[in-house]
This record gives C-alpha cells, sequence and structure tokens, in this order.
C-alpha cells in the first residue's frame, strides 16, 4: 500500500480543448447571431429564387435565366456547406483557415454575383408579352427574392468588415477565433 502513489498513471487519453479541439455538435449561439440568421435568410430566399426561376418554363430566347439559376444553385449549396462548418462548430477544427477573411470575401462575392443575377432577372422579365401569366408571375417574384437574398448578402459583408475591422466578438467571429482569446 506504501508504493501505491508510485503506480498511479496521471496521463489522459483525452486532449486538451485550450487549441481549438471542441466536439462537433450543433453550436446555438451560431443560430442566435446575426450571421446565421442571415446565412438562414440567404439559403431559404436562395432556394425560393431557383425554384421560381427553374420552374417557370424556361423556353428558346430566355437564355439570360440559365446564369440566374446558376448563380442561385451555386451559392445555395456553398452557402449550405459554410452554415454546416458554423451550425456543427466545424471551424474550430481548421483553426488555419482566416474564418473571418473568408466570410467576408464570400459573402462580397455573393454580393456581386446575386447583383448581376437580379439584374439579368428584372430585366428579362418582359411585361408587355407574358403579364398576369404564370411565368410572369414565377420571375416577378424571383426577381423579388434575388433583391433580398442582393441584401442579406450585402449585409453579410458589411457585418463580417466591421467584425474584421473593429475586431468585435459576437457569436460568428468567436468561433473563428476558437472560442478563446488565448
Amino acid at each position: 500500500m506504501a508504493d501505491f502513489p508510485d503506480k498511479v498513471n496521471t496521463q489522459t487519453s483525452t486532449r486538451s480543448n485550450a487549441h481549438g479541439n471542441f466536439p462537433i455538435g450543433i453550436d446555438s449561439y451560431f443560430l442566435k447571431s446575426s450571421f446565421g440568421i442571415l446565412m438562414i435568410v440567404e439559403l431559404v430566399f436562395g432556394l425560393l429564387v431557383w425554384a421560381l426561376v427553374s420552374g417557370s418554363n424556361i423556353s428558346t430566347g430566355d437564355e439570360a435565366f440559365g446564369w440566374v439559376i446558376f448563380v442561385a444553385i451555386f451559392l445555395w449549396i456553398l452557402t449550405i456547406i459554410l452554415f454546416l462548418f458554423y451550425l456543427l462548430n466545424m471551424t474550430s477544427k481548421l483553426p488555419k483557415v482566416p474564418w473571418v477573411h473568408m466570410r467576408l470575401y464570400y459573402n462580397l462575392a455573393a454580393t456581386i454575383l446575386y447583383l448581376t443575377a437580379f439584374i439579368t432577372n428584372a430585366s428579362s422579365v418582359d411585361p408587355t408579352s407574358i403579364r398576369g401569366t404564370y411565368k410572369y408571375n414565377n420571375r416577378a417574384a424571383s426577381a423579388f427574392f434575388a433583391g433580398v437574398v442582393m441584401i442579406a448578402y450585402g449585409i453579410s459583408t458589411l457585418l463580417a468588415f466591421l467584425s474584421l475591422r473593429g475586431g468585435r466578438d459576437n457569436a460568428a467571429t468567436s468561433q473563428a477565433t476558437g472560442h478563446n482569446s488565448v
């Protein structure tokens, strides 16, 4: 009994959370942050954009809507991936990635792409030939929702810029830095 302390192993098999080794799980703080809410808005209304355009029976002469569908689906898929990274707290597993910068540049590019898609969508709707029809209503609604998504990406860009510039810490930026200030 006297030699018991010599035989005790004090090493543990779990890793420390000091270096961003957080478990993967749903981050409720992200869902409540302005960044999380804006991403949900981008996903919901982005889905509406491409569903409405693709449901409006694109015909010959409507090639401009191919660009709108490409932008809407491409950014919708990328936003889902980014949303899952933040929602499941996987950003803390990759501390070398500059998440705040990446978020700023992604949202800026998405804003510009949606601006072009919005202009293309809104200018391609000919109200004199198809006004009041199902096709016109779908395209008008998709133009409106493309504008909403463009504004949401623009606000996300502004918030990312302000958090980068001012060093403010919110739920989205604290994830990017690993939830610690060490």
